[in-house]
């Protein structure tokens, strides 16, 4: 996706979270564009795609200003986890964080034999309902854990400035993993909902074929969450 997309996307998934509401001025565009690493004129485009969605108002002399009700689909809801009754705000706990070898049963991914190992705890709203693990390529780069927020594609943007262009889901049944923390009702080997993903990123030199820098799996509970994909 082009560059002033992405960050389209990213301001709607905050839209859509909550971080931003309705009626709230946006900080001004010179700012914004400095800390997503970008032109003000990328910025400027950005916001005008928000603006013909019915997401952004600009007013002249005073700023941009969030409005909600919106169109809020973004390509990142076609690859989701919601609560049975529908929605709720993701949401992640951090469990470690680790650079390690890669082990001999991940798929291939990356150039690299190393990978930052990171496992969490996953809510929607208050409701815990899965458990996952994402392996990053070390040549993508090394995470700080204290710069970490709750959207990974977010602190990939901003701290190793990596933008995820796309992503394959493969969804089946798996056994919860051993480390799997008490809080996570399903037990260690009980079968629950499963999601590999491979992710891709704009990094590859031209001329190139692209390769995933990330794979990531998930171990959903299916009595309090649901995989939905939605095609418009």
């Amino acid at each position: 996706m082009p560059i002033y997309v992405q960050i389209a996307e990213l301001l709607t998934r905050d839209i859509v979270s909550g971080r931003l509401i309705d009626g709230e001025r946006l900080r001004p565009e010179r700012e914004m564009a400095a800390e997503l690493g970008v032109s003000v004129g990328t910025l400027r485009k950005a916001l005008r795609d928000m603006g013909e969605k019915g997401l952004i108002e600009s007013v002249q002399g005073s700023g941009n200003y969030v409005r909600a009700g919106g169109d809020t689909g973004t390509v990142y809801a076609m690859f989701r986890l919601e609560l049975l009754e529908g929605g709720g705000l993701p949401r992640a706990q951090i469990l470690s964080l680790d650079h390690m070898d890669k082990p001999a049963d991940l798929p291939a991914f990356g150039t690299s034999s190393r990978a930052t190992r990171i496992r969490r705890l996953r809510s929607l709203n208050d409701t815990i309902m899965g458990v996952e693990e994402i392996w990053l390529d070390a040549d993508a780069g090394l995470i700080d854990p204290d710069k970490m927020s709750e959207s990974l594609y977010a602190t990939y943007r901003s701290v190793l400035g990596l933008w995820i262009q796309r992503a394959e889901d493969r969804v089946s049944l798996g056994s919860v993993p051993d480390w799997a923390p008490d809080a996570y009702a399903p037990r260690p080997g009980q079968t629950v909902g499963y999601i590999e993903r491979l992710s891709w990123a704009d990094t590859s030199p031209s001329g190139t074929t692209p390769v995933p820098i990330e794979f990531s799996r998930t171990w959903f509970d299916p009595t309090r969450a649901v995989y939905v994909q939605r095609l418009k």
